[in-house]
């Protein structure tokens, strides 16, 4: 397997340890947590989504593990405002704050609140079980357009979440890049459910919910891949990475960099440490030589 020099990195105008993020909605709900994860060896790190009022979410059952990835249905459950207080002790460290809104003043208001307190923010227009929010915006390319630059006015560094449950992603992406986005990470849950045949029933309270994990890993490096030859922005790939491997495939497709979420589930907060052993080695090439590559 091809191994990566180890050395901080830049992208989208934040400055990571490495290549390895953690993911938006998961551990990322305390400044304890957060630190806890960058000391585990994640590169950087993405808070839970953060709106303009406090949701409790949905009712449960809000997760349900399956053989092969996690469905989940939480309803953007947060503190709002209040959020702030977590970030006041983690100082200069790769902290991304992942936001959401109705609207563009909703977006802006938000991202308002951390201007100063955060090394960039994430707008999560992709989520694709709040009513309003994350999808139901993240498919329209000119409401992603204006989301974004709502936000990336403010001169923080500006990341888009999309979602893949759209026909061409490759649009949204575009939209993303006219708003002034930094960089766009591919991709979030996609729709999906399960039925209890015990209870005839669905296994979550909301009926449906999101996709995540390792069987959504193919259809993540393929939104890399097609995003790799619309636009110009860094991408960061998200979507069923587990290992050394995985990062690499994706950085084939044209990811700078990953976000990890259900393997943390799966193998807790050690596995960034278990990656970053395999994938790093004092003389590995630079990362450069591979982002991309496998693009004819």
């Amino acid at each position: 397997m091809v191994v990566l020099r180890t050395e901080p990195v830049t992208i989208g105008g934040v400055t990571l340890n490495n290549h390895l993020l953690l993911a938006a909605g998961v551990l990322g709900t305390t400044g304890a947590s957060l630190s806890r994860v960058l000391a585990c060896g994640a590169g950087g790190v993405v808070t839970k989504s953060i709106g303009p009022q406090p949701k409790d979410g949905h009712a449960g059952p809000c997760i349900a593990l399956l053989d092969d990835g996690i469905l989940n249905a939480m309803g953007l459950p947060n503190p709002s405002r209040e959020f702030t207080g977590e970030l006041s002790g983690l100082g200069s460290k790769p902290v991304i704050v992942s936001i959401f809104g109705g609207d563009p003043e909703e977006f802006a208001e938000v991202a308002g609140w951390f201007k100063g307190m955060a090394a960039g923010l994430e707008l999560n227009l992709s989520c694709p079980h709040a009513e309003g929010y994350g999808a139901s915006i993240g498919v329209n390319p000119d409401l992603v357009e204006k989301c974004t630059r709502a936000v990336s006015t403010l001169g923080m560094p500006t990341w888009v979440k999309l979602t893949p449950n759209v026909t061409d992603i490759t649009a949204i992406g575009k939209a993303a890049e006219r708003g002034g986005a930094s960089a766009i990470v591919a991709v979030n849950t996609v729709k999906a459910m399960r039925i209890s045949t015990a209870l005839r029933r669905p296994v979550l309270g909301n009926r449906y919910g999101g996709l995540s994990g390792e069987a959504i890993f193919p259809v993540a490096v393929r939104c890399v891949y097609e995003l790799y030859e619309a636009c110009s922005l860094p991408i960061i790939g998200c979507g069923g990475i587990s290992s050394a491997d995985n990062v690499i495939e994706m950085m084939m497709a044209g990811a700078c960099a990953v976000e990890i979420g259900s393997a943390v589930q799966k193998h807790d907060i050690t596995v960034f440490e278990t990656i970053k052993n395999d994938l790093y080695a004092k003389k590995g090439i630079d990362p450069a030589e591979i982002i991309g590559c496998a693009h004819g």
